[in-house]
């Protein structure tokens, strides 16, 4: 059975719980449930529980990569922009505790129930919550307070200042082993299991483990070695492979579009149905006046072509057009874009090209579903949290940063994604002995020891795979990259102005023209006006959507600010650096 994630009995627990007010930290505890009465039973303790699953992502998972060099949107976001201005009012802008009381409360009281496995269970649950709670605030704010326990009014660690990332990562590594040691080994897609307290692990290792590597914060190994084993023990316990159903041509697309996950790769999905929850990807992604989410050419040239060569060490490779560029490319490509021949999900006839969905050309088409659901909140398919191919690319670059990895372990891990795609495997000796120039340029400040090489080639397979997938910005921001953020934004290429065809059918699908459209191809679908949709040479190159470009400062950026009145209040709090 799915685990739906609003309920009218969780909605009524909830109120119980939070009542109406802000539920800071102080929040008063009468505020909270009559624990004398409840945490009784089982079942109390998974309704209790159930509530939590709120804190999970949604549609945003998918909408992150806005916040990065991934996706331009129609309104390009603060963070890339630069712009991000310090919150006023308390508890805003992520700096807000209450999901952490209402887990605490749980922790403090659930030993009162008589049934020992469920209290194993659902404490481990609680504690899964709790390392997702603070992973998040550290990847925003570095240092935070860590509370492992109910604070009422006039507690005097109400106002503490804040304890050191290394104390609280610890504590966090242990309260997610508590989690992989008691929750149940199950397979199920919509609730938390040991698998899915595996792939948090895997994932918030990678993430502390690099970031201290790459912001010289020292002692990175361990979170590194935790991060192989975690993802190793996920490997290994043979519950989940990579989708295959419908090819090379179509699995990898097919796997976000269906509607409901299963658990042949997915781990971890957010449950939507037509009947009571749907969210907006469909619509961001299709409409003109709303996302128009367009992929960038610099990520449009990390895919290789198909026979695993670079497609970037093609002469004049910046200057190959639109149909040409989409030929003989690693499948991915087509399945992440509408290619010269895109075809909506679970339709059979081409769709005519349209630029008018997209900033930059290219059209994001990865976990857009069927046709029906591209209008304002009809998307009904499932959302992925976590699936098995980021525990395999997360064990293929936790070994390569320690400097342990073997071909075997490439073998195992990102060998396999390719297999999904038949592209010809990835050589530890050949990535090594000539590391991708593009590659140096993307991340300058890449290891420079032996394993530079396949270091960059699993960075490109991280974001070819997890694209769209909510974790590019954090990993700008664990690799010490965020000045990536100011290279060009650019689009599709045009030699010239005039007609052009995109699917190679004999018909014309873009006219560009600087002012005057009379020379346009009767029924020509995409009629442009360089004026307005600028290109970087005037009347020839790329797409330039964002000519203003985006801006990083690297003594600030890489964390968020703390809320104004959260430091008039509390004297021992300290802002960020720069902030």
């Amino acid at each position: 059975m799915k685990l739906k994630y609003i309920l009218p009995t969780l909605l009524f627990l909830v109120s119980v719980i939070i009542g109406c007010d802000d539920n800071y930290l102080d929040t008063p505890p009468e505020h909270l449930i009559n624990a004398t009465a409840y945490f009784n039973s089982a079942e109390d303790l998974k309704t209790y529980t159930n509530s939590f699953y709120g804190m999970l992502p949604g549609q945003d998972v998918y909408q992150e990569d806005e916040n990065s060099d991934n996706i331009l949107p129609l309104i390009v976001s603060d963070r890339v922009k630069g712009t991000r201005l310090v919150p006023v009012e308390r508890g805003s802008a992520g700096w807000n505790w209450e999901d952490l009381r209402t887990i605490n409360f749980f922790l403090e009281h659930c030993s009162k129930c008589p049934d020992e496995d469920a209290k194993k269970h659902y404490s481990g649950v609680a504690k899964f919550f709790r390392a997702y709670f603070y992973y998040n605030k550290v990847k925003m704010y570095g240092d935070v307070p860590w509370y492992s326990g109910v604070l009422n009014a006039g507690d005097e660690d109400l106002y503490k200042a804040r304890d050191s990332r290394v104390l609280v990562m610890d504590s966090v590594l242990t309260d997610i082993n508590y989690a992989i040691e008691n929750i149940p080994a199950e397979v199920n897609v919509n609730q938390i299991t040991k698998y899915s307290a595996l792939a948090l692990k895997a994932r918030l290792c990678l993430f502390e483990g690099t970031f201290r590597k790459y912001h010289n914060l020292g002692d990175y190994q361990v979170f590194l070695n935790e991060a192989v084993d975690a993802s190793s023990a996920l490997i290994q316990s043979g519950q989940y492979g990579l989708f295959k159903g419908d090819g090379p041509d179509a699995a990898y697309r097919n796997l976000f579009d269906r509607l409901d996950q299963i658990s042949d790769e997915t781990i971890l999905a957010r449950d939507y149905n037509a009947n009571y929850i749907r969210h907006n990807m469909g619509y961001l992604m299709t409409a003109p006046t709303m996302g128009a989410y367009g992929i960038p050419k610099d990520l449009v040239n990390c895919y290789l072509m198909k026979d695993g060569s670079r497609f970037t060490d093609k002469e004049d490779h910046d200057e190959i057009g639109f149909y040409e560029e989409m030929q003989d490319r690693d499948p991915r490509l087509t399945q992440t874009t509408a290619g010269p021949d895109f075809i909506a999900y679970g339709a059979s006839q081409k769709e005519p090209v349209d630029l008018s969905a997209t900033t930059t050309g290219y059209r994001v088409i990865k976990a857009l579903s069927s046709k029906e659901q591209w209008n304002l909140r009809s998307s009904v398919n499932d959302i992925i949290i976590f699936r098995f191919a980021e525990a395999l690319l997360i064990y293929a670059e936790a070994k390569a940063e320690l400097g342990t990895i073997i071909q075997t372990d490439l073998d195992i891990s990102i060998n396999r994604l390719r297999d999904r795609v038949e592209m010809p495997h990835l050589s530890l000796a050949e990535a090594n002995a000539s590391p991708d120039p593009f590659l140096e340029n993307m991340y300058p400040n890449v290891e420079s020891g032996a394993n530079k090489g396949v270091i960059l080639e699993i960075r490109r397979e991280r974001r070819i795979e997890m694209f769209m997938e909510g974790l590019r910005w954090d990993d700008l921001m664990r690799w010490k990259e965020g000045k990536k953020l100011e290279k060009p934004v650019h689009g599709i290429y045009f030699s010239s102005l005039g007609a052009f065809d995109f699917d190679n059918d004999g018909s014309a699908d873009v006219f560009l023209h600087d002012g005057n459209a009379s020379g346009a191809p009767s029924g020509t679908p995409n009629i442009i006006n360089v004026n307005i949709q600028k290109l970087t040479n005037g009347t020839s190159g790329n797409f330039d959507p964002f000519p203003a470009g985006g801006s990083f400062d690297e003594e600030k950026d890489y964390f968020f600010p703390i809320p104004l009145e959260d430091l008039n209040l509390n004297s021992n709090l300290e802002q960020n650096p720069g902030w």
